[in-house]
């Protein structure tokens, strides 16, 4: 594959994509120690950077392959990509999506006029129903990742990212299947060789990094990430060359890295993103680097408020914004108040009091008190503990 078809790529999608601009981020870059810049596809048409190789594809395609209609496997970003592409261009098409697939991801999909089955467990089961229906019906796949078109279309963030900062000494790039990765990679190592890029990869879903230490393309037996965006057992032939010769380093996070950085993306920079779409944030901490000019590109945003909301709330936890303990009193008047005066000199907030007499042995004389509070972080979470202790309450963490 050549740079030149990411530059014809970017001509082609110009007039159906937004440029996204770099966001420096302050907060990022304090709390990382280097200069932190955020490329926001989670702004982008759909809500993430695949639109980019979908339109691309599909925008090449000859006309007896558009009238076959398209089918397209997905777990919800490149299933909206090919929907708006095929609508705009006016290709039928049947997008293929795991029975898990968030229900925004489904209904957005079917708001672009596409027909959705859903079938499977995870992406590998929705491609390999899609490969069925094309055996079946003579439909055009439209891959969402192995494929040169769709590469090239993904690419066109690289050349973005060293127009606007052409100094970058780092690109973080989200892997799942890997055309994100593979497209970014050739773009940047073709205009500036000198800058590293570095691949983030969930450590439940280490596709890529685990075929490059076998030196050869090796299937997941399981995945286990709440990122489901990047969930795919099985890298591509092409996607696997390419990370292989232009991505410099693979790292992993874990799922606890990715809610902290949703939270912080969220509370700091005002911006959402989903699970996967944060991946290279977490990451940042990874890499033991300072000073150096960095960019993180934030894939994707679409994600369904319920799953908002608990995300804020482990990652609050996370952060040891939210502290839950337990402790045992005697049951007699006043016990709580001292609890509530400990609490109260030590400034955490109480938003949730459990008083229970049923968990304890001994029901008569004892009662268990489950205390939620709301805290400053994990310096104050240490001071809390210090003063039950020295008022000579033992307690348990419950979170």
């Amino acid at each position: 594959m050549e740079f030149e078809q990411i530059q014809r790529a970017a001509a082609i999608i110009a007039p159906m994509i937004k440029k996204t601009p770099l966001i420096y981020s302050s907060f990022f870059s304090q709390e990382y120690k280097n200069q932190v810049y955020i490329k926001p596809e989670n702004l982008q048409v759909t809500g993430a950077f695949k639109i980019r190789g979908a339109c691309n594809k599909i925008s090449q395609l000859t006309q007896e392959q558009k009238e076959r209609g398209l089918v397209a496997a997905s777990a919800g970003n490149h299933a909206q990509g090919v929907a708006m592409a095929a609508q705009r261009l006016g290709v039928a098409a049947t997008i293929v999506m795991p029975a898990a697939t968030p229900l925004i991801k489904v209904e957005a999909t079917r708001s672009y006029g596409a027909e959705v089955v859903l079938y499977g467990d995870c992406y590998d089961d929705a491609h390999g129903k899609a490969m069925q229906l094309v055996a079946e019906h003579g439909m055009t796949l439209v891959h969402p990742f192995d494929d040169e078109e769709v590469i090239a279309g993904q690419g066109t963030i690289g050349m973005e990212i060293l127009e606007e900062l052409p100094d970058v000494d780092v690109v973080l790039v989200p892997i799942g299947g890997g055309g994100l990765a593979s497209g970014v990679a050739l773009a940047i190592k073709s205009m500036n060789p000198a800058v590293t890029i570095i691949g983030v990869e969930p450590k439940g879903a280490q596709t890529l990094r685990k075929s490059i230490q076998n030196d050869r393309i090796t299937e997941l037996k399981k995945l286990s990430t709440i990122a489901e965006g990047v969930a795919v057992k099985k890298a591509g032939v092409l996607t696997y060359a390419m990370v292989k010769e232009y991505v410099d380093d693979i790292v992993t996070v874990e799922d606890v890295d990715i809610m902290e950085s949703f939270l912080l993306l969220l509370e700091k920079e005002k911006l959402i993103a989903e699970n996967a779409g944060v991946l290279s944030l977490a990451a940042i901490r990874k890499l033991h680097l300072h000073d150096k000019k960095i960019v993180s590109i934030v894939s994707g945003g679409n994600i369904d408020v319920v799953t908002i909301s608990e995300l804020i709330n482990r990652g609050l936890v996370v952060r040891g914004r939210v502290f839950c303990f337990a402790v045992e009193l005697s049951d007699t008047p006043g016990e709580l108040t001292k609890i509530s005066s400990i609490l109260s000199d030590a400034r955490a907030n109480i938003i949730k009091l459990d008083h229970n007499q049923f968990k304890t042995i001994d029901r008569f004389r004892h009662v268990q008190l489950e205390v939620t509070v709301e805290t400053n972080g994990k310096r104050h979470v240490s001071q809390i503990k210090k003063a039950l202790q020295h008022a000579g309450y033992e307690f348990e963490v419950v979170y």
